[in-house]
């Protein structure tokens, strides 16, 4: 019977230094922290999740006082944010791969530091070169956040609690990319750039502390690569941080990245850069300060949806597993998807798009907000989901699945948001907005294939799934689990 609990007493997981089968963890694995020790770890992991969240929201709103302040165009400024991606990209590779050697809590402890002196070198730059270079490091030192957070949540959190607590987890951290902008807009009116930068590498430093004192380490016992090591690769082994990149071969990992990929491309070019560009103009609003202020219903969207996804997902499981007589089929989380894939996030992205063309006034601009604040919670109700997914079917390897995905994602996102303009500019913020919700649509059958044909898709390209019982299914079909 396949369970999250198949591996027998005793069985050790293999050391993760390559692609090997992953194993699925015993019951104790979960009883080595009690409930309130939970609640500090995931409150810390989501506290973490948010420095690259303000480092890269907060940016965008500087560029022009940075320019000014050093004499640069806002253009070559803008780099930073480029360079920005391109160091997330390549962190979160790097910083999940040596977690799967060394452990979460070292490698946490290995990234803070490189937040901090980026943040305070970005503040204390004189020319654009050494911005662009402290940038850098900033963004590469805060950028496993994401990933190391998704996947201590799986080490710690049993199968039936894991989508809530993971939904915790996005609540937060997408939320603080909402409020990202509205605060970075207000600084750029009241408050100096550099003295945000050297509070972001303040802050760091308090994070820093906070997980010295209070994070424990939090992969399984056996699990970490230096637990086999012997002599000096206990202290460095060189490991290939793109090796990640050979999980994106299986189907089920392709088709919830792309999913992931067309939600968040209405979250990010709505509302974020129509808003910006397009709907703060329409509607009257000038001043920066109000404009990042009408992204906050998309964060208290983001917060909403993620707590409703994790204790849908989590009560589909159960249900699933109530149904079958205690077999677990791992895409059975992949149900709760459907409400915001299917139906939140395109309705919410096309109505704001056709409203913004032909709804003036107040009125639309209510509409426009509504939009926002659907399109938070269906966002969340489809990333959440597959989060927790990710974790169920690479239990000791969630954290490298999660780098990869968001490496993937990242490389699709910039030029799809680089085009969001000149395509509103050329055929409209309706029809680009519609394209949107026709992705996510799309993207939704991808995930309903992934249900209806998930172990055929994860026997066709094995890349190191632990062994599911699939024979157990043969008396089930998936029309017998009603939802």
């Amino acid at each position: 019977m396949s369970t999250e609990e198949s591996l027998l007493p005793g069985d050790q997981p293999q050391p993760n230094t390559g692609t090997q089968c992953s194993t699925l963890p015993t019951e104790d694995v979960y009883n080595r922290f009690g409930h309130g020790e939970k609640k500090v770890i995931l409150a810390i992991v989501s506290l973490t999740g948010l420095v690259p969240m303000f480092v890269s929201g907060c940016f965008v709103p500087l560029i022009p006082q940075i320019s000014k302040d050093l004499n640069s165009s806002p253009a070559t400024v803008s780099l930073g944010v480029s360079l920005a991606v391109l160091a997330n990209s390549l962190g979160i590779m790097f910083w999940s791969a040596y977690s799967s050697f060394y452990g979460r809590r070292t490698i946490y402890l290995c990234g803070m530091p490189f937040t901090i002196l980026g943040s305070f070198g970005v503040a204390a730059s004189t020319n654009i070169s050494s911005l662009l270079f402290w940038r850098f490091v900033q963004t590469f030192g805060c950028s496993g956040g994401h990933a190391l957070g998704a996947a201590t949540i799986g080490d710690i959190y049993r199968l039936e609690e894991r989508g809530s607590a993971m939904g915790t987890f996005f609540g937060a951290t997408l939320f603080g990319l909402a409020i990202a902008p509205p605060v970075g807009g207000a600084l750029s009116q009241y408050w100096s750039w550099r003295g945000f930068q050297a509070a972001v590498g303040v802050w760091s430093i308090l994070q820093m502390l906070l997980l010295a004192f209070f994070f424990p380490e939090t992969a399984y016992p056996g699990s970490r690569g230096i637990d086999r090591a012997q002599g000096s690769r206990k202290l460095f082994v060189w490991i290939n941080p793109f090796r990640c990149l050979v999980f994106l071969r299986s189907p089920n990992i392709m088709t919830i990245t792309l999913m992931n990929t067309f939600a968040l491309i209405s979250d990010y070019g709505f509302p974020r850069v129509s808003l910006t560009c397009f709907k703060g103009a329409k509607y009257g609003i000038e001043s920066e300060g109000l404009v990042g202020a009408l992204f906050l219903p998309n964060g208290f969207g983001n917060f909403v949806g993620s707590s409703l996804a994790g204790r849908i997902s989590d009560k589909m499981v159960r249900r699933a597993k109530e149904k079958r007589n205690g077999i677990w089929v791992p895409e059975d989380r992949l149900r709760a998807v459907w409400i915001g894939g299917l139906v939140l996030v395109p309705i919410s992205v096309t109505l704001s798009g056709f409203t913004t063309a032909y709804v003036d006034g107040t009125v639309g601009l209510i509409i426009n907000l509504v939009c926002f604040f659907t399109n938070g919670i269906g966002v969340d109700m489809v990333l959440t989901p597959i989060g927790a997914y990710t974790i169920d079917i690479m239990p000791s390897r969630g954290a490298e699945v999660m780098a990869a995905i968001t490496a993937f994602r990242s490389l699709l996102l910039a030029p799809v948001s680089a085009l969001f303009i000149p395509s509103v500019e050329t055929i409209g913020v309706a029809a680009t907005n519609s394209i949107s919700g026709i992705f996510a649509v799309l993207g939704y059958s991808l995930i309903w294939l992934t249900i209806r044909y998930g172990a055929q898709m994860r026997a066709y390209v094995d890349v190191g799934y632990p062994e599911f019982d699939t024979q157990a299914l043969d008396d089930y079909t998936l029309d017998d689990i009603e939802y």
